[in-house]
């Protein structure tokens, strides 16, 4: 008996208290000052001493996993707690059926009272508490309601150009009126991993690097600013998880243009963000001050388009992602051994390896970095020439590319066309046989369902078809971003990685010819922005 009447005595009220960002608006009648100073006049007025506060500052009512809350509750399932205590039952939440769980079923099961002061609820006087369910729910239609018209003022500041996420990129900050301006000390920092991107190195090895220079987090930065420790590790303060460097090189702010409603929150009770596709985004151009060139930009999201597979040893080769067998279109991979030098080690077709059963050729990295080399010079040697003649010639090599090509996209458009206006007539001749009941309903089912999928693929075929039978509008601009990169350099004497991810999109390596007694390769560069450039044979084909 003496010891439950010291659990008993041990026992404390829970006074509850809660604010979210929507309750600001209100005024102070809301505050957590005023909220507490209400609790504990009461706790004054009733003689409760005993009592501990639980808060939860910036939360919203839907929302039942606020560390307060969560605190109270476990110190009521230890049976630490008699008694809990709020201001109005919005204070306690706005989701009436996680409120009435608490305060009509576990609060009772538990043996705690429960008591919304402003709204006359205590739980120990059940004829008071009739019209408590109607006031929950009209809660929760408060915040229904709130939800809604949050909504449409950030979609309607979405549309209109106006950057809706809370907080800046690493490499920008956040003015008052929610625009961005460079952070000129984490600048350098961003166009350092664009760079890096580009040379062909991962999000991992890019991690390294930037510890290895001792290069702050964003943590550490935010914490050294701010004093803010929510993310912030003083064991690792140099750490870059991978996850936000990824983030970071496919974030189009650092371009200048903000992208709004990449992700959405599919009820106002739910916490989880879920990804829009692409086709409901929402993007402004030249919305705040660039970090990234568009050229650096579309160079770093090739690069992470491409899957590259690092050797054993950790390493990634000269070429990883770039070379493909003329053939059968492989990829060719880097082959190397410990006991090999670096003339020894070559790429060969990974065709020979799968189903293809592609002929078992091979380039030595030595070679083909001598080939790219020398076709890379010679390119920068005839636009330093003359650079309007190399810009005839890529006009004229991609005039006449395309226009083959798009004589055949058009004829297949065409052709598809009809199809479709073919296929809208035998689906509706299929309807009427079922309707008239020359065809069974599990045949009509079966046929008009295979030539439904046929129409589908077809539309999504001709969508395809009529963007490449479009016109060349922006030839002459990736001209343009070409030679701007061409005059960043003098001739280059060696092929660096950042030199080749630079101006290289891709490379195809042809079977070895030794017709004439000598092994004889080709390959063809293909270059970024422009596509491959018709040289003399002379400077892309050579013994190995």
């Amino acid at each position: 008996m003496a010891a439950l009447i010291k659990s008993i005595v041990e026992k404390w009220v829970a006074l509850y208290v809660r604010l979210s960002r929507d309750d600001e608006n209100e005024g102070d009648s809301n505050s957590i000052a005023h909220q507490i100073e209400i609790l504990t006049r009461y706790a004054k007025e009733h003689s409760i001493t005993n009592y501990k506060i639980y808060k939860d500052d910036g939360y919203s009512g839907t929302n039942f996993k606020r560390p307060g809350f969560q605190e109270m509750l476990a110190d009521i399932e230890a049976g630490l707690v008699s008694m809990v205590i709020v201001k109005d039952m919005s204070r306690f939440g706005r989701n009436y059926l996680e409120v009435g769980l608490y305060t009509e079923i576990r609060f009772p099961e538990m043996g705690v009272r429960f008591v919304a002061v402003n709204d006359g609820v205590d739980s120990d006087n059940q004829s008071d508490n009739d019209f408590t369910p109607f006031r929950n729910i009209m809660n929760e239609w408060y915040a229904k309601d709130t939800s809604k018209k949050l909504r449409a003022v950030l979609r309607n500041k979405g549309l209109s150009g106006k950057r809706i996420a809370v907080r800046a990129p690493y490499g920008y900050i956040r003015c008052a009126d929610g625009s961005l301006i460079i952070d000129e000390e984490a600048k350098p920092v961003v166009q350092l991993i664009f760079q890096l991107c580009i040379e062909g190195n991962g999000a991992r090895k890019i991690s390294r690097i930037l510890q290895e220079r001792k290069i702050p987090s964003p943590a550490t930065l935010e914490f050294q600013r701010t004093g803010h420790t929510k993310r912030y590790h003083p064991d690792t303060p140099y750490y870059w998880p991978t996850g936000t460097i990824a983030c970071m090189l496919k974030q189009d702010t650092y371009i200048g243009q903000t992208t709004n409603f990449k992700t959405f929150k599919p009820s106002y009770k739910s916490k989880r963000m879920i990804k829009n596709p692409p086709e409901k985004w929402v993007t402004f151009e030249n919305t705040h001050p660039a970090i990234i060139d568009r050229e650096t930009w579309d160079m770093a999201q090739k690069e992470l388009s491409q899957r590259h597979r690092p050797t054993r040893t950790g390493e990634m080769g000269l070429f990883s992602g770039l070379v493909f067998c003329a053939d059968c279109g492989s990829r060719l991979h880097l082959r190397r051994s410990a006991g090999w030098t670096y003339e020894q080690e070559c790429y060969t077709c990974s065709g020979t390896q799968s189903r293809i059963k592609c002929t078992a050729h091979y380039i030595r990295s030595v070679v083909l970095e001598q080939l790219v080399l020398q076709n890379l010079q010679r390119v920068m040697a005839y636009v330093k020439d003359d650079e309007d003649e190399f810009v005839r010639l890529v006009m004229r090599n991609k005039l006449n590319a395309r226009m083959t090509e798009q004589e055949q996209a058009k004829r297949q458009l065409e052709k598809q066309e009809r199809r479709i206006l073919e296929l809208d007539s035998i689906i509706q001749r299929l309807y009427e046989d079922h309707v008239i009941g020359k065809l069974t309903a599990e045949r009509f089912v079966k046929m008009s369902a295979g030539y439904e999928q046929e129409q589908t693929d077809l539309k999504n075929s001709v969508k395809e078809l009529r963007e490449l039978v479009s016109t060349m509008e922006t030839e002459e601009v990736n001209i343009q971003s070409f030679l701007k990169i061409i005059k960043k350099y003098t001739e280059p004497t060696e092929l660096t990685p950042l030199l080749l991810h630079e101006f290289v999109e891709k490379i195809v390596v042809h079977a070895p010819d030794r017709s004439s007694g000598q092994r004889v390769q080709q390959i063809d560069v293909h270059y970024n922005f422009i596509g491959e450039i018709d040289l003399s044979p002379e400077y892309i084909k050579t013994n190995t």
